[in-house]
């Protein structure tokens, strides 16, 4: 079953004969990887008082070198990919994106030599022509940091050097490369964007982006400035840089500048000639500016001749450890990646043996970005050699279904799996089952097949095999078992006795996990490789179905699915025992499989003509709202263009960029709403997105996901995704509909009872996380909050004003209210100050008020950091665990970094998590005893959702109340709000 699921070249390449090796780039015994996490990477360096290694004209010629500027790289890859963490919880956005890049280099531009030259810590010998240089600058990010560490090893494990010289700058590494280069003859590729670069250009050095795969050259310079690359220095001079805090002379932009260089030849002559220039302001900044002109042009100037040994053999590009790599790699989590690097290993070594690489051709083909992540296999104990060749028996007519029967009928449990049509369950056909109850061997079954092929009648198979499907006392083990469950029901089986999970253990076990598909769980506890569903259904045009596969090529697959759950089981299970978790994955997470199948399976209904009329209603509002934004932007422009909206917003209006990403400033949601208060169009851009994206997303969407025969959707709600433990949807993924708006209100609205006479019932925890948080840190004042039923907002909001509860305003109480969901999860009083739109002054002084007035929350949030600093992992109420490492041992008070984010995070909501699920159980156990008609339909963050006949109502709230209070005893009470109506919209408290 389908459920394991440029503007110009670079110059040809000529000779590729090795060069003779250099000297060594740094003494025994200092190898990066030495390095602690906290500090900045230090590469490879020489000291200021050693003499470059002499090497012979011509021992490089023709070959092509690349040099990275990686602290440029890196610090684009962190602004511009997001979060992104390991298995164990530490951040590695910028680490992923740096090993794409390098690996995107040696397998596409394929260089003779690769390099990265880094910043070195401490001043520059510029500091001492100004000691205002940088000085804007701010810190290096709490998460960039560990980063760097794990870049050095990326590295090392793929074989490429990293060079740098105290008291110079990666630039001037670039540019003394570059000068060895030109007169060595090579070919050299300085991998940057900074514009500083454009001044080393000629006919043997370029510039390269490898974000956007695109070349830097001489007649792009003339095309972008209209200067040579020999007046870039000049140039540079007169424009300054505001990062670096060059100075430049005021008001003379890139475009004047250009004009002057053109007119006058260099900054000398421009200078002199100051006076003739006929606009006051610009010949009076001339004149008065001329020494920091100069000096602007000592700080732009590189220095070509830094004193860096180079060992030539070491920067040969392509000597990766393959092993050392892939270790390292799935550590990290980037499984894709781990693949990438092996497959790319042995190519290079082909390539390498075979011959010199091919040249470049004329034309650099588009980039396609890699777009998802693998998942890591650190941490995992690789279990037994599996045994060899098993067999996978097709059972394909009468006399060998009653052999395989007589077989299954004697055992006590066995692993099952379904192969279907469609990766819905609720809208899938059986097309075959696949069983094993032992390591060696595995049956399937086909019931639908191609035209030509023997088949199982589907009525007398499910037939024969009910019983034993419906036997609770036999124990079902599997993968996914939820979709399987789901897929009988339609057929007409009622799966019992489902024992265990694969995938649900191997998420217990493995939280931070992305991943925990069978093919996953294959090669990381077993060593197996898969066959995979492309493999056998193929992709895109060519896709077929499942049914129209020839069945030996099924049994084949299918077996696996069977057989491989069958021998992970006990590698699992003993690891569950192990650590602590059987319980919770017996008495929690296996039960509540069988409740999430039948959730799934029910759906919601909702109404076709509502969604309609809303697509219709919000077609309308976006068509008004982008009428107001021409209006707002002076023209028409493509609102879903970033480009355009750049060049309105910061060129035209004259907004201040907030943020670079890899294509500019950025015009995400934060952005805009930190411009709203400048200027309307920001506010109103982000209101187009909202509308838009509501439409598209479900009003749009919806209809084509509503069975034809329920008149439902049936949302998959995910218990393996969320490393909190909370649970997770899709297709449609509702969790995501706005939950306090009015858009919100209205989608919702369309979510209906479905069946005539009856209503929606909806229960919600009331501030759950925050009466687990009082629980666990047992504060005094937020405890007797809870105890008093007081408004815990306002209760706080009247302690950091330090006003009476009848005196706490509704502004005061929204601004509690922030802090309560922000602070305690490591929120600065920059990202509150932005949410609050108030001063970050004021929002320090609410964040030290807050910790002031509930001194317990900071001791807590203390001891979860110190005990995961101190054993590697936090835990939830009910024990479930996650790895996180990267947590400080004296992180400062108020700046998390994400790994302590993430810890505070997982348990706070992962307790949340333990307690809906166990008011889940606690529900549906109650509903089967009283015998109610009522089905729970959805969960929704702490929100359940029932519908039930309108004569059942009144029990059913007495009922669900009582349950989801009683789940479990907390030091405060536990609080449930029910509300009831005949949509999700209207539901009003009861």
């Amino acid at each position: 079953m389908p459920k394991r699921h440029s503007q110009r070249t670079l110059f040809d390449a000529q000779s590729h004969s090795a060069p003779e090796p250099g000297a060594a780039t740094s003494p025994p015994g200092t190898s990066p990887s030495e390095a602690p996490l906290s500090e900045p990477l230090r590469p490879e360096r020489t000291s200021s008082a050693e003499a470059p290694v002499p090497f012979a004209v011509g021992e490089l010629a023709g070959k092509s070198v690349y040099v990275v500027d990686a602290h440029g790289l890196i610090y684009q890859l962190f602004h511009a990919m997001g979060e992104m963490t390991s298995p164990m919880g530490e951040p590695v956005a910028a680490v992923y994106g740096f090993v794409r890049d390098m690996l995107f280099l040696l397998e596409t531009r394929q260089p003779d030599y690769l390099f990265c030259a880094f910043d070195m810590p401490g001043k520059t010998f510029r500091h001492d022509v100004f000691p205002e240089y940088k000085a804007q600058r701010p810190e290096m990010p709490e998460d960039l940091i560990p980063q760097l560490s794990n870049i050095r090893r990326a590295l090392e494990v793929m074989g490429i050097p990293a060079l740098g010289a105290e008291g110079y700058e990666a630039d001037d590494v670039l540019a003394t490369l570059a000068e060895r280069c030109r007169s060595a003859g090579a070919r050299c590729v300085l991998v940057t964007t900074d514009k500083d670069c454009r001044q080393l250009v000629d006919d043997r050095v370029v510039l390269y982006n490898v974000r956007k795969d695109t070349v830097f050259d001489a007649a792009a310079l003339a095309e972008e400035w209209g200067i040579e690359p020999g007046q870039v220095v000049d140039f540079l001079a007169l424009v300054g840089d505001k990062t670096d805090n060059v100075p430049g002379v005021p008001l003379i932009g890139p475009k004047i500048a250009g004009e002057l260089l053109r007119k006058y030849g260099s900054l000398d002559a421009v200078l002199d000639h100051a006076a003739e220039v006929p606009q006051a302001k610009r010949r009076e900044n001339l004149l008065a500016g001329r020494d920091q002109a100069l000096i602007s042009r000592e700080l732009v100037r590189l220095d070509r001749h830094v004193p860096l040994a180079i060992d030539w053999a070491a920067g040969r590009a392509g000597q990766i450890d393959r092993e050392a790599a892939r270790r390292l790699f799935d550590e990290l989590g980037f499984r894709g990646l781990a693949r990438k690097v092996d497959s790319l290993a042995e190519r290079l070594a082909h390539r390498s043996a075979a011959g010199p690489p091919r040249g470049y051709e004329e034309e650099s083909p588009g980039r396609q970005p890699e777009v998802s992540v693998g998942q890591a296999t650190a941490g995992a104990s690789p279990g037994p050699e599996p045994p060899q060749g098993p067999t996978f028996h097709l059972v394909d007519h009468p006399e060998a279904f009653t052999a395989f029967f007589e077989r299954l009928r004697t055992v006590k449990e066995f692993s099952f799996d379904t192969e279907t049509t469609h990766v819905w369950p609720r809208w899938a056909r059986l097309v075959g089952l696949s069983f094993a109850f032992g390591d060696e061997e595995a049956w399937y079954l086909p019931v639908r097949a191609p035209e030509d092929a023997r088949r199982l009648d589907e009525t007398a198979t499910l037939g024969a095999l009910r019983p034993i499907l419906e036997d609770a006392g036999i124990a079902k083990i599997g993968q996914n078992l939820k979709y399987d469950w789901i897929v009988l029901r339609g057929a007409g089986v009622s799966l019992r006795g489902i024992g265990f999970d694969t995938m649900v253990a191997d998420y217990l076990l493995e939280a931070g996990r992305r991943n925990h598909n069978l093919d996953e769980l294959a090669q990381r506890y077993l060593a197996y490789e898969t066959t995979k569903i492309t493999d056998l259904i193929g992709k895109g045009a060519r896709q077929r179905r499942m049914d129209e596969v020839p069945t030996r090529q099924i049994a084949d697959y299918a077996g696996q699915d069977a057989l491989l759950p069958w021998r992970l089981r006990r590698l699992l299970e003993a690891r569950l025992e192990s650590e602590g978790l059987m319980g919770l994955f017996r008495e929690v997470e296996m039960p509540l499989v069988e409740i999430l199948a039948a959730l799934e399976y029910a759906g919601i209904r909702v109404d076709r003509q509502r969604l309609a009329e809303l697509s219709e209603e919000y077609g309308r509002r976006v068509a008004t709202i982008e009428r107001d934004i021409h209006e707002l932007a002076g023209r028409e422009l493509n609102i879903g263009s970033p480009k355009q909206l750049r060049e309105v917003l910061f060129e035209e209006l004259g907004l201040p960029a907030q943020r670079k990403t890899k294509t500019g400033a950025s015009t995400d949601a934060a952005v805009l709403e930190a411009l709203a208060h400048l200027h309307p169009l920001p506010a109103k851009i982000v209101e187009y997105r909202h509308y838009s994206k509501l439409k598209s997303t479900y009003l749009d969407a919806l209809p084509a996901m509503l069975h034809p025969d329920t008149g439902r959707v049936h949302a998959t709600f995910h218990q393996t995704v969320a490393a909190t433990g909370r649970l997770s949807s899709s297709d449609p993924n509702l969790q995501n509909i706005p939950v306090r708006d009015q858009a919100g209100r209205e989608i919702r609205s369309a979510f209906t009872a479905g069946e005539p006479g009856w209503r929606l019932l909806l229960a919600d925890y009331s501030q759950i996380e925050l009466r687990v948080l009082a629980h666990y840190c047992g504060d005094e004042g937020l405890c007797a909050a809870f105890y008093r039923d007081e408004d815990v907002h306002a209760r706080v909001a009247g302690e950091i004003y330090n006003v009476p509860l009848s005196g706490v305003t509704p502004e005061m109480r929204r601004r509690a209210k922030a802090v309560n969901f922000g602070v305690i999860y490591g929120q600065s009083p920059f990202g509150l100050a932005r949410q609050l739109g108030i001063a970050q002054h004021e929002a320090a002084q609410f964040i030290e008020a807050y910790f002031a007035g509930y001194p317990g929350i900071e001791e807590f949030l203390s001891h979860v950091l110190e005990t995961c600093h101190r054993q590697g992992y936090v835990t939830t109420l009910l024990g479930r665990r996650r790895a996180i490492r990267g947590v400080r041992a004296d992180a400062p008070r108020h700046q998390r970094n994400l790994p302590e984010r993430t810890a505070i995070n997982t348990v706070i909501q992962g307790s949340a998590a333990d307690l809906i699920k166990l008011a889940m159980l606690a529900v549906q156990h109650r509903l089967t005893d009283e015998g109610l008609a009522v089905r729970m339909l959805l969960q929704i963050h702490d929100e359940l959702v029932f519908e039930s006949p309108a004569e059942e109502i009144p029990k059913l709230s007495s009922l669900v109340t009582d349950a989801m209070a009683g789940v479990y005893s907390l030091n405060v009470p536990l609080k449930v709000d029910v509300k009831i109506g005949d949509s999700w919209a209207d539901a009003e408290p009861v």
